[in-house]
């Protein structure tokens, strides 16, 4: 038998990575556009606790299924905790943003959210950053800028929950990094999702809605909250299979299938303004990783 090649096991998991994370972005696209279509029978609140409630008894599964423990006493660790108030804040604002904005305009300025990673990085973990990328996180900004066209007559508020949500995630990410060592991603996940549950439904019934309504349309709703759930678990598993250099620019086909829903189901039109800035914002952002791979590279040699 012949010895398996490193090299070739290293690019079939990076290949197999890439697929994965693909498959990942198609499914939160999907997931989003199903939450613009439930809009029709659902208010924002209402979808945020399908959304919650669904994705936590799903991972509560996944995680028996995988025999991993649910229960740690870490999860009361001041930067979970801060982790899972960001993670409401960033699914309060994607959802009103998805219910209320174009979907390509919600998916390119919410990918902005690798470029506030890398400032926050700066600001707080005290990381170093070269002109290079300080070039290419002012060129991704200028790309949001263009997005979301502030200084036009018909700028549109709503276009702010989609801004709440990149901040909203960027702070849990730039927080995951100080999570506990050895902490399961599915149990972190359902804890995250339990975290968020109250405070979905706490604002249902301050609406004075029902927590299940009798108009619920379940063939749009129970994809809504599979899909939301897969493509998290897809996305684990790429991160986890190849290098995160390799996969990370491919998080960036998110907006193509947006962009593709949006112009097909929901007749939207972008004009070449916010197509400029989209382009802008993936073109800064996978110039970001790659230039961070080198560094490090660099780093480790000498």
């Amino acid at each position: 038998e012949k010895p398996r090649c490193p090299m070739k096991d290293a690019i079939d998991k990076n290949v197999r990575g890439i697929v994965l994370m693909v498959l990942a972005m198609a499914s939160f696209a999907v997931a989003d556009a199903l939450i613009k279509l439930s809009a029709a029978f659902l208010s924002a609140a209402q979808v945020l606790f399908f959304l919650n409630a669904g994705g936590l008894i799903l991972f509560i599964l996944l995680a028996v299924l995988r025999k991993e423990p649910l229960w740690d006493p870490r999860v009361f660790a001041p930067a979970l905790l801060l982790r899972y108030a960001a993670e409401v804040v960033g699914m309060v604002g994607m959802v009103l943003a998805l219910v209320y904005v174009p979907l390509s305009t919600v998916g390119a300025v919410t990918q902005a959210t690798p470029l506030l990673v890398a400032v926050g990085a700066v600001l707080f973990f005290g990381e170093t950053v070269g002109w290079r990328r300080w070039s290419a996180i002012i060129t991704g900004f200028i790309g949001v800028l263009l997005v979301v066209q502030p200084s036009t007559e018909g700028f549109d508020a709503a276009i702010l929950w989609a801004v709440l949500a990149m901040v909203g995630l960027s702070v849990r990410d730039l927080i995951t990094r100080l999570t506990p060592a050895g902490m399961p991603s599915t149990s972190l996940a359902a804890y995250t999702m339990m975290a968020a549950v109250p405070f979905g439904a706490g604002w249902v019934l301050y609406n004075g809605e029902d927590l299940i309504p009798a108009g619920a349309n379940w063939l749009i709703v129970l994809p809504m909250v599979s899909l939301g759930a897969l493509g998290y678990i897809l996305l684990i598993t790429s991160i986890r299979m190849a290098e995160v250099s390799v996969v990370t620019p491919f998080r960036y086909s998110r907006i193509i299938f947006l962009l593709f829903f949006g112009v097909f189901l929901f007749d939207e039109r972008p004009n070449w303004t916010m197509l400029t800035g989209a382009a802008l914002i993936i073109a800064s952002g996978i110039y970001l990783i790659l230039r961070q791979r080198k560094v490090q590279r660099a780093a480790s040699e000498g």
